[in-house]
């Protein structure tokens, strides 16, 4: 059976960019029909879709980058891992509640041969998956089952990759019941104490402590259109101005981009993304981010476990300061 190709997601800003690749297309057609030749012209117009999609990817605005980072079909944890480790299995459970929080998955994997503990927020793919894993806002008992992978880890010294794809925590009546709070909390005061090397990415949308939970490592990376924020633009504008449609202004004034958090030394590299974003080519995505990993990994190796642990307590500290001009 012929499985359909999906319909594609467009985001405002690519409109002009859809219309130009919709004349191309419509130009080919009738040039096969009429059995003309064309090759220049579609070569000319082709070219310029290339430089359109490149103008209109580099100089998006936060606002823009953050509907990059929360498209549908942007790869998800569970995608990058399946497709950078040899081997891969899910481990379940925080050993508390007796329930497994899939907004929140880890199990240990190879990558490239070694043995290495990988998790992160897991988003659906559909509004069906998306409703069984809580669109990626993980409870209490996620950021429990998380720590207790990490712990593992430690204790056999495996490598953690952290993969960071979330709106924020869940923030029900339930969660505050089970203490939500308490456990982004305790894994955040953990993770400083960890002896093996810890690499934190953000590959789509970064928020609040939902992300800091499993976000305390020795390096930070980020995905070029990705986000990483104290609260979402939606929220903050809502707070500040009391008008939840002003969020582009709260995007811009907030930080939020890669290109803003490497500039403020919070964060260690950005990683390229192709051209139209991650999930326009998921598999250069994925190259992409396992060859950074990989050298940061083997660098963090050279490393031994007090000084892992010294640099990441500093790199913290170092977060936020700043110095007042003289008068």
């Amino acid at each position: 059976m012929v499985t359909p190709e999906r319909k594609p997601i467009l985001l405002d800003f690519e409109k002009p960019l859809v219309e130009l690749e919709s004349r191309i297309d419509q130009i080919r057609s009738l040039a096969e029909e009429n059995d003309v030749d064309v090759s220049e012209q579609l070569r000319q117009l082709e070219t310029r879709a290339s430089q359109l999609r490149q103008e209109i990817f580099s100089s998006l605005t936060p606002s823009q980058r953050l509907q990059v980072a929360r498209h549908p079909r942007r790869p998800s944890t569970l995608d990058y891992i399946q497709s950078m480790t040899d081997e891969w299995i899910e481990l379940h459970g925080d050993r508390c509640t007796g329930v497994d929080d899939k907004a929140l998955v880890g199990g240990i994997g190879r990558l490239d041969g070694r043995p290495i503990m990988m998790l992160g927020h897991q988003k659906g793919r559909d509004t069906k998956d998306n409703v069984a894993r809580n669109f990626g806002m993980a409870s209490p008992g996620g950021y429990r089952k998380a720590m207790r992978l990490m712990n593992h880890a430690n204790r056999f010294g495996m490598p953690i990759l952290t993969f960071i794809d979330t709106p924020g925590a869940y923030p029900g009546v339930e969660g505050e019941r089970l203490g939500q709070g308490e456990a982004i909390a305790y894994n955040l005061r953990e993770m400083f104490r960890l002896d093996v090397p810890i690499l934190c990415t953000v590959i789509g949308e970064g928020g609040s402590g939902g992300a800091l939970g499993v976000g305390v490592g020795d390096r930070l990376l980020m995905f070029e259109h990705s986000v990483y924020t104290v609260a979402s633009p939606e929220a903050c504008a809502a707070i500040l101005w009391k008008d939840a449609g002003k969020s582009p202004q709260a995007a811009e004034a907030l930080r939020i981009t890669a290109k803003d958090l490497k500039n403020l030394s919070i964060l260690d590299e950005i990683v390229p993304e192709p051209i139209g974003g991650a999930h326009s080519d998921p598999v250069a995505a994925t190259s992409s981010l396992k060859a950074a990993l990989l050298r940061h990994l083997a660098e963090l190796n050279r490393m031994s476990n007090a000084e892992r642990r010294e640099r990441r307590y500093q790199k913290f500290r170092q977060i936020g300061v700043f110095q007042v001009p003289a008068a």
